[in-house]
């Protein structure tokens, strides 16, 4: 048996030989970044020992802490039995379950579940289900309806169908040859007065004009790589008549506020509406294991049914479409949810509290929330904004990890979102650790501050 790195070990290799997802690797190999080796309940453990509170729910995944004991057990009890088998051609006991239970907690009228692996793959099959919705309906296969109607800032995933939703000067640049073109118009903000008439009113002009291109129009029902942006209330009920009203597709992307993370299991339940497709990824498996869902109605399923001889069946899938360790992973959360969402309400306004508390320091800007979802725009003391060059919320990230908790920038946003099941101690502890954090970067926060007007001069 080989014997296990040490911390000094780790860090060499992982330098070495780990490229890391948007991760600039020039910097990476100088930063002191931890080593997870361990996680308990909401703390995360590096090779030297440290702990860090799990800030972010490791990217947004995290609904329960680390080493879920019932979580645990389904997937050992599953191990004992088979890991993995196709789904082409044949069924998976894991995954007819799973399916049968995500159609009961669904919105209504999701009645049919197809698996992948990612919040990436899941935007992508309802893109190609979407488009392949109306070439089916044609005699020649061809689909006139294939551009989609997405909104400005928003994120969608990192393949390429979803880049193509989104462009951002910053990530697709090298691509843009390469990226199909799709309408875009403004996300309406929460508390901007007329922000939901005006998008109402972009949205049925630009259908009025091009409904026969389009194929679906796509949200998230929180902007959330775009910075935790809260639309108004209604905002997806408005999609839902605009949509019907046109004729086109509703696709909801729910990969990020899906499970509980807007204090409610689907964000769609608040303007009670169900979307043609509904993409599910992160929380699903309670943060375990790669596991993504896209939900279609029945209208959208019956299009391809045919004689195989008419090429109608979706042409897509992957090898590890539905392994049955992430639906018993899956299963299991799902029995946990009722439970941390009927407390998740208190947990909220503890939160509500702690953002508040934040306000005293002179570098925070703008604060935004939804449920759990939190983002805190860091802020020249000067005013104005920083330029994403400047790594604003980095700088905030760090210092608190210092202390002892594990957040993450988006360029000057610093975004908070913990376990659904942090306890309300936890909380509070954590907002401490944000506070010094935020005290100890001012110092690193003027300096960047004193360089904006020559990156301004350079932008």
């Amino acid at each position: 048996m080989r014997q296990k790195p040490d911390s000094q070990q780790l860090r060499q290799w992982d330098r070495q030989y780990v490229w890391h997802p948007f991760t600039q690797m020039s910097d990476y190999v100088r930063d002191d970044a931890p080593i997870i080796t361990e996680g308990d309940g909401r703390k995360l453990i590096d090779s030297d020992g440290r702990s860090y509170y799990d800030g972010v729910s490791s990217l947004w995944l995290n609904a329960f802490g680390h080493r879920v004991p019932e979580i645990d057990a389904a997937i050992r009890e599953q191990l004992g039995r088979i890991a993995h088998s196709t789904l082409l051609g044949q069924g998976s006991e894991a995954s007819i379950v799973l399916a049968r239970r995500l159609v009961e907690v669904a919105p209504s009228g999701l009645q049919k579940v197809f698996y992948s692996d990612s919040g990436a793959t899941a935007v992508e099959i309802a893109m190609k289900m979407a488009v392949q919705f109306w070439a089916n309906q044609t005699e020649d296969r061809s689909s006139p309806r294939q551009r989609f109607i997405a909104f400005e800032n928003g994120y969608h995933g990192d393949t390429f169908g979803p880049m193509s939703l989104v462009w951002d000067d910053l990530f697709h640049q090298p691509f843009v040859g390469m990226l199909e073109p799709h309408f875009q118009i403004p996300f309406p903000r929460q508390h901007v007065a007329g922000s939901l008439d005006r998008c109402r009113g972009a949205l049925r002009t630009l259908l009025a004009k091009h409904a026969h291109e389009v194929a679906a129009v796509i949200t998230e029902p929180v902007q959330g790589a775009g910075g935790m942006i809260v639309p108004p209330a209604g905002f997806l009920r408005m999609l839902r008549e605009v949509c019907d009203e046109f004729g086109v597709l509703l696709i909801v992307d729910e990969v990020a506020t899906g499970f509980g993370r807007t204090g409610r299991l689907f964000a769609c339940e608040y303007d009670s509406i169900a979307p043609d497709l509904l993409c599910l990824g992160k929380g699903i498996t309670g943060g375990y294991l790669p596991l993504a869902a896209t939900l279609a109605t029945e209208r959208i399923y019956d299009a391809f049914l045919a004689p195989y001889a008419e090429r109608k069946q979706l042409f897509h899938g992957h090898s590890y479409t539905g392994n049955a360790l992430a639906c018993a992973a899956a299963l299991a959360a799902l029995e946990l949810f009722p439970k941390v969402l009927a407390q998740l309400k208190a947990k909220i306004e503890r939160i509500t509290v702690g953002l508040e508390s934040l306000r005293a320091f002179a570098c925070v800007g703008e604060i935004r929330q939804s449920g759990t979802m939190c983002a805190v725009e860091i802020v020249p003391v000067a005013g104005g904004h920083y330029q994403w060059r400047q790594q604003a919320g980095k700088i905030v990230c760090d210092a608190t990890r210092a202390h002892g908790m594990i957040l993450r920038s988006l360029g000057s946003n610093v975004i908070y979102m913990p376990p659904l099941a942090s306890e309300l101690e936890e909380i509070d502890e954590m907002f401490a650790i944000f506070r010094l954090g935020l005290t100890d970067a001012a110092r690193g926060l003027a300096r960047t501050a004193g360089d904006r007007s020559s990156l301004e001069a350079e932008a």
